[in-house]
């Protein structure tokens, strides 16, 4: 399983904003639901704060939420299906 390219440069930009202080942890409303989700956010500082969400944390347990990648038999080919 290949990351796509827009998944690393998001990362990088998240890894950058923590080293400079500015990563934050933002309670937000669910688009679609209206609950809360806590999310991971870069905060850019000006004038007015710019906040560029991330990505939220799992609600419960993340060890039930997701399952570990299985070795994909050819680079950029997807991994085969779960029995």
């Amino acid at each position: 399983m290949s990351i796509p390219e827009y998944a690393r440069a998001n990362f990088n930009t998240t890894l950058r904003a923590a080293a400079c202080g500015d990563l934050a942890l933002v309670e937000c409303a669910d688009a679609m639901t209206g609950e809360p989700r806590y999310v991971i956010c870069a905060v850019a500082r000006g004038a007015d704060y710019v906040i560029t969400p991330f990505g939220h944390l799992a609600p419960g347990n993340p060890y039930e939420a997701y399952e570990p990648p299985l070795t994909s038999p050819e680079p950029g080919e997807p991994a085969p299906a779960r029995e």
